[in-house]
């Protein structure tokens, strides 16, 4: 059975964050397969643009993240019996928000 392909439609940030560093979380063990989420995202509307990135090794550890900590979160699934936990740390710490499977 092959993983089917993830298609990522991010919205732009709202003006007065565009000044500043987006601050993007990536959970999960495969950060090679994550950081291709993030393909064409720094060159938008033409401009190149840093981000500080943050690696969490699991999507279990969200918890200790404060409230809209991160611009962008891209999590790996979690298991079924976590997704509702995952989730629900998932829209508390990142202002816009991608489960992908590996």
């Amino acid at each position: 059975m092959s993983c089917p392909r993830t298609s990522v439609c991010l919205s732009p940030l709202p003006v007065h964050q565009a000044s500043r560093t987006p601050r993007i979380l990536l959970g999960g063990q495969h950060q090679p397969t994550l950081l291709r989420h993030l393909e064409g995202l720094s060159r938008r509307k033409g401009q190149a643009r840093a981000f500080l990135i943050q690696f969490a090794e699991t999507a279990c550890h969200l918890e200790q993240f404060g409230n809209d900590r991160f611009d962008l979160a891209v999590i790996q699934a979690p298991a079924a019996q976590d997704a509702a936990q995952v989730i629900g740390h998932l829209t508390r710490i990142a202002r816009q928000g991608l489960i992908t499977r590996r």
